[in-house]
C-alpha cells in the first residue's frame, strides 16, 4: 500500500484521479491540495465521491504532501518543476499531468510555454509516460511526465508503421485532424468555454501552431529517427466539440510502396495484442467516442480509401487515457503493481 497526493485537487483532471485512486487496490489517499479550497471537503465539492472519501483539501505545503510515495501534478504548466526537487530530496516520486516534463529540449519548452525550465536537470532524467512505448523506463523513473491527449492518440496511432523496419510511410506527408471535448480545456470560467458559446458549435483552434505539435513530433521522432526531420512538417489542427469528454483523431498516412503491399490490419494487430488498453477493432469498423467513455481504452480503426492512402481513425477519452488514467497506469509501473489496477473500467453507454 502506498500512500499519493494529488496537487491540483479540483479540477477535472484532479477529481478523475480521485475516482480512479479511491478504490485503487494498492492506494491510500493521503492528500489532495488546493489553493482555493483548503478546507473543504472533497465530497461537499464533488458528490460523486459521497462515501468514498472523507478527505478535505488542504493547502499546497510541504506539511501536507510529507510522507507521500508519490505525488500527481494536476496543476497549470510550471507548478510542478518548482516543486520537483524538494519532493524527490524527500523520497517521494512525481507523475506530472501538465508538460513540465513532456519537451525534452529546454528552448522548445520556453517557446511554447512561455517561460524558462525551473529544474533542467530534472528533466533530464525524467522519463515521457507513454506507457506502450516506454514501459520499461517508466518502472524505473522517479519523475513522468504524462502524454497529452492529442499526442497521446497519435503516437499510439502510427506507432506500428513507425517501428516497422521497413519504411512503410511517407513521414513529410502526415496531418493530423484531431477532435477533443470541452473537459479537455480544464474546469475553469473561460467565455469560448460557456454552454452558449461551445454548444451548437464546432470550431478549429490552434491551427496556426498548438502546443502539443512539438511533443508528437518528439515521440513520433523518438520511435523513428530517420524521420526526424520529415516529421517537422506534420499538420496538426485541434477541434473543439461540443461534448463533455471524449477526442477524436482522424490521422491521414501516405503510404509507400512497401505500404501498400503490406497488411497494416496484420500490423497492427500484432503490435498492440498484448496491450490491455488498446484495441484495434475489426476491419471495416467504424469507433465512436462514447465506446471509451470513462475508461482507459483507446480504440483504432483503420481504412484504405485509395491504395495509398490509410486512415487512421482513433478514439480516447480525453480525461482518462488522455489524462487521469495513462497517470494511473505510469502509477502502477513505477511501483510494480499490475498495470491494470484501478483501470479495470467498462466504459459508460450510453
Amino acid at each position: 500500500m502506498i500512500s499519493v497526493g494529488i496537487v491540483g485537487g479540483t479540477g477535472y483532471t484532479g477529481v478523475e484521479l480521485v475516482r480512479l485512486l479511491v478504490k485503487h487496490p494498492n492506494v491510500r489517499l493521503k492528500a489532495l491540495t488546493s489553493r482555493t479550497e483548503a478546507g473543504t471537503r472533497v465530497d461537499a465539492m464533488f458528490p460523486s465521491l459521497r462515501g468514498l472519501t472523507d478527505l478535505c483539501f488542504s493547502d499546497t505545503t510541504p506539511e501536507a504532501l510529507a510522507g507521500c510515495d508519490v505525488v500527481f501534478f494536476a496543476t497549470p504548466h510550471g507548478v510542478a518543476m518548482k516543486q520537483a526537487r524538494e519532493l524527490l530530496d524527500k523520497g517521494a516520486k512525481i507523475i506530472d499531468l501538465a508538460a513540465d516534463f513532456r519537451l525534452k529540449d529546454t528552448a522548445e519548452f520556453e517557446k511554447w510555454y512561455g517561460m524558462p525550465h525551473a529544474c533542467p536537470d530534472i528533466l533530464a532524467e525524467s522519463v515521457y509516460g507513454l506507457s506502450e512505448i516506454n514501459r520499461d523506463a517508466i518502472r524505473q523513473a522517479r519523475v513522468v511526465g504524462n502524454p497529452g491527449c492529442y499526442p497521446t492518440t497519435v503516437q499510439l496511432g502510427l506507432l506500428p508503421l513507425l517501428e516497422s523496419a521497413i519504411d512503410l510511410i511517407d513521414p513529410a506527408s502526415l496531418i493530423v485532424d484531431a477532435k477533443s471535448g470541452v473537459s479537455g480545456a480544464g474546469r475553469k470560467a473561460e467565455t469560448s468555454l460557456l454552454f452558449s458559446e461551445a454548444s451548437d458549435s464546432f470550431k478549429a483552434y490552434g491551427v496556426k501552431g498548438h502546443r502539443h505539435h512539438p511533443e508528437i513530433v518528439q515521440g513520433l521522432a523518438a520511435v523513428a529517427p530517420q524521420f526526424a526531420a520529415s516529421l517537422q512538417g506534420l499538420t496538426f489542427v485541434p477541434h473543439l466539440v461540443p461534448m463533455i469528454r471524449g477526442m477524436f483523431s482522424t490521422l491521414y498516412v501516405r503510404l509507400t510502396e512497401h505500404g501498400q503491399t503490406t497488411d497494416i490490419q496484420g500490423l497492427f494487430e500484432q503490435r498492440f495484442a498484448n496491450e490491455p488498453f488498446v484495441d484495434v477493432m475489426p476491419a471495416g469498423s467504424l469507433p465512436e467516442t462514447r465506446s471509451v467513455r470513462g475508461s482507459n481504452q483507446i480504440r483504432i480503426a483503420l481504412y484504405r480509401p485509395q491504395p495509398d492512402l490509410l486512415t487512421v481513425l482513433v478514439v480516447q477519452d480525453n480525461l482518462v487515457k488522455g489524462a487521469a488514467g495513462q497517470a494511473v497506469q505510469n502509477m502502477n509501473l513505477m511501483f510494480g503493481f499490475a498495470e491494470t489496477a484501478g483501470l479495470d473500467i467498462v466504459p459508460m453507454l450510453p
